[in-house]
């Protein structure tokens, strides 16, 4: 499960405004790769949506079934917001639907004779 814990708004080049959902997956724990101390976290991502920002308000604290998955990508450069520091990356976090990932390991095709 996820949990809604924030929104965000943007603006649309056209000047259109639209909201994304921030998600938050479970506590994890995990290592520090320079310290080597175990420490705990969650993984946030962000949803787009169609809600205008009152339905965003009201939908903070929901849960949603599926996770935050860390997925590879090209490297690119990210700045650490709290110490302005470049850091390389080449992953990104993104919310999944398990329920679609059941739903689909389960399909069955109909012209397959068993």
């Amino acid at each position: 499960m996820v949990t809604i814990v924030d929104y965000k708004s943007y603006q649309k080049e056209d000047g259109e405004k639209f909201f994304t959902l921030v998600v938050q997956g479970g506590v994890e724990a995990v290592k520090s790769k320079e310290t080597g101390k175990t420490y705990l976290t969650a993984r946030k991502t962000q949803v787009s949506s169609t809600f205008d920002e009152l339905t965003c308000q009201q939908l903070k604290g929901s849960q949603l079934p599926g996770e935050v998955r860390k997925v590879q990508t090209d490297p690119y450069e990210y700045a650490i917001p709290d110490t302005g520091e470049i850091i390389e990356l080449s992953h990104k976090y993104e919310y999944v639907d398990t329920t679609e990932e059941i739903y689909q390991d389960n399909v069955v095709d109909e012209d397959v004779v068993v």
